[in-house]
């Protein structure tokens, strides 16, 4: 049986202010009818039963998390106590559905992309499910045609075709500088890592028992513990003592096979606010604006508001502002890493409310 697990827990602290701790990227809306949480769920509902779908997020956003998708049940949304990064995430997933459904098949991904049409993601699912089903040791990843050389991206290099759309990994390549990103572009054969990926519970809990097998024997224990009266004590000192990794670092890098398919659909990853430039028709100016918003003289901008709220501008361009209630942001649209810095800032200066 095909279970799915939507990892939840991440900040999006380069979406401050509209993100915080208490609401990150992954429960927004970004001016669409659901949140990138609820379109991820979703998206699953014809391939993957209700019941099967998990989603792992952090224990502050359990409550969140469960009004936000309340066809699922509330065991359904497990909060970590720790951030441990997907490695150790992975392995709880893989260890709870192997001892619910012996066999089963998972599909793992993360929470805050917008994929689109979905009928060519679940269609492209069933491919990996198909591939793996023909080889039981094989793990799939998903890649993303670049249309641009983006430096935020990790890369999958690919061997020749061996079905159609699918291809053997050959390797995973760190983000790249631009001038090695435009030679990925230029010579072909390089994907962006989407993160997603379709395995056997099983064989990715034997890859992780021989690449980290001290993480495991913590998952282990919370495993076998889990419906117990001490699960939560277990589950909270174990998952807080495990060194966190990536599932990249921990076992992709290295295993084989691997391999990959080429997605039939739109992705994107929405990781900062540029993604609204290409996710929004921006007008006559290059301005994307969601809200309300008069400008003279305005050119490049994003502008992120309320329709309750006017945001005016006169004579600037290239730049990121977001009104919230209680703060604004106004930065640079090329410097949107320095957001970051930003929010690590606050956390200096005393401003845990704004956070």
């Amino acid at each position: 049986m095909l279970h799915a697990v939507i990892m939840a827990g991440g900040a999006g602290t380069r979406f401050w202010p509209l993100s915080r701790i208490s609401l990150p990227k992954q429960l927004l809306h970004f001016g669409r009818q659901h949140s990138l949480l609820q379109d991820a769920v979703n998206r699953l509902a014809p391939i993957v039963a209700t019941e099967n779908i998990l989603v792992i997020t952090n224990q502050q956003l359990v409550d969140t998390v469960r009004q936000q998708v309340p066809q699922l049940d509330s065991s359904a949304i497990i909060g970590e106590p720790a951030k441990r990064d997907t490695a150790p995430c992975i392995a709880l997933a893989a260890a709870l559905i192997e001892a619910k459904d012996p066999g089963a098949m998972m599909a793992v991904m993360p929470s805050d992309h917008i994929i689109q049409p979905s009928e060519s993601f679940q269609q492209a699912l069933a491919t990996a499910v198909n591939c793996v089903e023909q080889q039981p040791a094989r793990l799939m990843t998903f890649g993303i045609a670049p249309d641009r050389p983006a430096e935020t991206y990790g890369y999958i290099q690919v061997g020749p075709e061996f079905g159609e759309g699918i291809f053997d990994v050959l390797q995973f390549k760190e983000k790249p500088d631009s001038e090695l990103a435009q030679h990925y572009l230029q010579q072909g054969g390089y994907y962006w890592n989407s993160g997603i990926f379709v395995w056997q519970a099983q064989t990715i809990l034997n890859a992780l028992n021989e690449a980290c097998p001290d993480m495991m024997k913590r998952i282990n224990r919370i495993a076998e513990s889990w419906g117990e009266e001490n699960c939560h004590d277990v589950f909270h000192h174990e998952f807080s003592a495990i060194d966190g990794t990536s599932i990249d670092y921990a076992v992709m890098e290295n295993y084989a096979p691997v391999c990959m398919v080429k997605a039939p659909f739109e992705w994107d990853d929405v990781g900062s606010w540029q993604a609204l430039g290409r996710l929004f028709p921006a007008d006559e100016n290059n301005n994307t604006i969601i809200g309300k918003h008069v400008g003279v003289d305005t050119n490049g901008a994003i502008i992120q508001t309320s329709e309750q709220h006017l945001v005016a501008t006169v004579g600037v361009r290239d730049l990121i502002i977001v009104h919230t209630d209680d703060a604004t942001l106004v930065a640079n649209k090329h410097d949107e890493e320095s957001v970051r810095k930003l929010v690590q800032l606050l956390e200096t200066k005393d401003a845990s409310a704004y956070l």
